[in-house]
């Protein structure tokens, strides 16, 4: 009877034991989401920034060709992610701000994921358009075909060009640039997601956060 009592002693100890508090030495920067949104941020900011640059090049290139709007909107995931961080270490963590908050940041980041696909299929179609180029300049704008020998070919006319080096060189290293970018930037909203569903929903729901006896119950959920 006493072994028993011990037993139940420690195993009753063992869950009114609160979690050890974090240790104020951890680096905060690379706690979830603040790491993650400020990643978001860095790459929407790149995107925008190489789009404007590509625009600038010729105001004759079009909205799918200078993914600026992919950045724009990635600018927003990320602040809903700085939001996130400060309201996830508010004292009651069980308010229906915080699950909003949560459930949006989840739906943002891969509605992110979609658009940064998006960004980089037409930033690789034209990538592969415009290295295969054979350009002459025509005024002050510079017109571009994929095959100078067929008289019917499509023509691209780029305003505003006159040097068509610009197109074959400066452009296509900018859509290379836009799939590096929209590359990291999906890969990054799709581990944003992927945290919020197993850490956060994954587990939320199914309520064996209290008294499990050991972390593989977590992952088995």
């Amino acid at each position: 009877m006493g072994s028993s009592d011990k037993k139940e002693g420690k195993t009753k100890k063992r869950r009114d034991e609160s979690p050890a508090p974090e240790d104020g030495r951890k680096c905060r920067v690379c706690r979830f989401p603040l790491l993650v949104a400020l990643l978001q941020l860095l790459l929407a900011v790149a995107v925008t920034v190489v789009a404007f640059l590509m625009l600038a090049l010729s105001p004759s290139l079009l909205a799918r060709e200078t993914p600026h709007w992919a950045g724009i909107i990635l600018c927003l995931v990320s602040i809903v992610g700085f939001i996130l961080y400060c309201i996830t270490y508010v004292p009651d963590e069980r308010t229906s701000s915080q699950f909003i908050v949560k459930l949006l940041y989840f739906i943002l980041c891969t509605i992110g994921l979609v658009i940064s696909l998006l960004a980089l299929s037409f930033a690789g179609h034209h990538y592969t358009q415009t290295s295969s180029f054979w350009c002459e300049p025509a005024g002050e704008d510079c017109v571009c075909t994929l095959d100078r020998n067929d008289p019917i070919a499509r023509t691209f006319t780029y305003a505003g060009v006159s040097d068509c080096g610009v197109i074959t060189g400066t452009l296509a290293l900018y859509f290379l640039i836009q799939i590096l970018l929209n590359l990291a930037q999906a890969l990054v909203c799709a581990v944003g997601a992927f945290i919020m569903w197993k850490h956060r929903y994954q587990v939320f729901f199914a309520g064996l956060q209290i008294g499990s006896p050991s972390s593989r119950r977590w992952q088995k959920v």
